[in-house]
């Protein structure tokens, strides 16, 4: 049997959003966003208390089946620790559903406070950034968000399979100082798993091309060189299959690609995501507020913080 923590003990964790994919890199490119959930965690005597603020409020359980409790329950069985009971506050910033990285962000808010409560009970060293990643991209299936979520800034994630098991890795770039993020959120909701049901088994080789050569070229633009941005971003492997169930988003992508914005549809949408080094073309903001899309300009965000 596990050890328990002791009564208690508390600690709060911040997680940043973060878009996925940044149009070519499919399952592999994510991006930190400064939008914040906030949590705190206390070790009580028994049963778990869960009270949410803000995104989220009135609509996720509030009982051990609420996401972040999964993590977190799942984060002391990995580190060989148990609990009598616990309370959790969450105060949620970041849009349920609009592909901005709200599961994720949830996973990882739990698995960094299992963290740092058998850390700061003096049971275990904290889990690494590895281990973090590892047991968060186990809950979404492929690294991207959580890796984001982890480690801030940029990120490039990749899957290998070891003895048939999925090992989850990912390292950070360095974002140009140049590049501004701009985030178009819609008041409409989408379900991951109904546009990732709509992706062909099998993609076209010229496509499968196209998408490695702007993944790459993705690299250099976020680091380096964001006048590449708008050819780094194009997409022939995810989005247009998407496009039939979401209307206005690819309606908002194509007027800011065609105005020379790099836009991708953020994750599996419905938002929109820009990165630019220019000032926005303010008709093609207006645009995106006639069919329901705010403009909300945004930082990259540094890495989880737990306290």
């Amino acid at each position: 049997m596990n050890q328990p923590l002791p009564l208690s003990v508390s600690c709060s964790v911040r997680v940043p959003a973060s878009s996925a994919n940044l149009g070519a890199g499919f399952d592999s490119l994510g991006l930190a966003l400064d939008i914040y959930d906030d949590l705190i965690v206390t070790t009580i005597a028994s049963g778990v208390r869960v009270s949410v603020d803000g995104e989220g409020d009135g609509a996720v359980p509030l009982d051990d089946t609420h996401l972040v409790v999964r993590a977190l329950l799942r984060g002391l069985d990995a580190g060989g620790v148990g609990s009598t009971g616990l309370e959790i506050v969450c105060r949620n910033a970041i849009p349920h559903a609009r592909g901005l990285g709200s599961s994720a962000a949830a996973v990882v808010s739990g698995l960094a406070a299992a963290s740092g409560l058998m850390a700061k009970s003096g049971l275990r060293q904290p889990f690494s950034t590895e281990e973090l990643i590892q047991l968060a991209s186990e809950f979404e299936g492929h690294p991207d968000n959580a890796a984001a979520s982890v480690l801030g800034s940029a990120v490039v994630s990749w899957t290998e399979f070891v003895d048939g098991v999925a090992r989850y890795h990912a390292r950070p770039l360095a974002v140009h100082p140049a590049i501004a993020v701009t985030a178009f959120i819609p008041s409409t909701e989408s379900s991951t798993s109904l546009t990732r049901g709509l992706l062909p088994d099998a993609v076209p080789r010229a496509d499968a091309v196209f998408n490695v050569s702007r993944s790459a070229l993705a690299v250099v633009a976020l680091t380096s060189d964001p006048g590449c941005l708008h050819a780094a971003t194009a997409d022939r492997l995810h989005q247009h299959y998407r496009a039939p169930v979401l209307p206005d988003t690819t309606h908002v992508v194509d007027e800011l690609r065609g105005r020379g914005v790099a836009a991708f549809v953020s994750g599996a949408g419905p938002s929109v995501l820009a990165l630019h080094d220019q000032p926005l073309p303010a008709a093609a903001v207006e645009h995106a507020a006639r069919v329901g899309f705010a403009a909300r300009s945004l930082r990259v965000a540094g890495p989880v913080d737990v306290r």
